[in-house]
């Protein structure tokens, strides 16, 4: 079994094709082959020890992770830049590239001006991004923690496909509405309703 997937892993060449034209092989660089059936499977093997390296509140989704901790004091600041060491750490021994120019660090119910650090590839250490607001699964977090951001978004989205459905239906009967409303509008109007709970 293990050499079967060593097999996948390794001298892997791929091309792009195009209409009956095909591009030059090339070496695949990287260790899971991306929209392969067994990438993600292997992924999630690669990075199941992650939370025996940061021993705090962490959630990981695909290729992302959030770390989460209480910050009351100084004390509470060097933890959890401890933890983003280790995670620079786990990284580094398992070759799992870090682009710390997409980590970002929000402080939620406090406006500290705390930077932390990651440290990249190549041994510089970047200071992490401050920010007030993220996406994050389709639903926008804020650092106030107010609903408003996303109902707005929400709002505006489901006015465009509202526009789009004037535009390009002039004659609906209420059954075709109905089914283009649930299908369409109702989804990005129930993350707002979700939200107001």
């Amino acid at each position: 079994m293990l050499t079967w997937i060593q097999s996948f892993l390794e001298e892997r060449l791929m091309r792009l094709g195009i209409r009956g034209s095909f591009s030059d092989w090339i070496e695949v660089l990287s260790r899971v082959p991306q929209g392969s059936v067994l990438g993600p499977l292997l992924f999630l093997l690669f990075v199941s020890d992650l939370p025996d390296w940061i021993k705090n509140s962490m959630r990981m989704f695909a290729d992302d992770v959030k770390i989460l901790n209480v910050i009351r004091t100084d004390v509470g600041n060097y933890n959890l830049q401890e933890y983003l060491n280790s995670l620079t750490r786990w990284s580094s021994k398992w070759l799992q590239k870090l682009n710390s120019s997409k980590c970002k660090v929000m402080h939620i119910g406090h406006d500290t001006c705390t930077e932390h650090h990651i440290t990249d590839d190549d041994g510089n250490s970047n200071v992490i991004k401050q920010i007030t607001e993220e996406k994050d699964l389709r639903i926008y977090i804020t650092a106030d923690l107010k609903p408003s951001m996303q109902c707005v978004r929400a709002e505006a989205k489901a006015r465009s496909v509202i526009g789009m459905v004037r535009r390009n239906f002039r004659r609906l009967d209420k059954e075709d509405f109905l089914l283009i409303y649930k299908m369409y509008i109702r989804p990005h109007m129930e993350y707002c309703v979700l939200l107001h709970i």
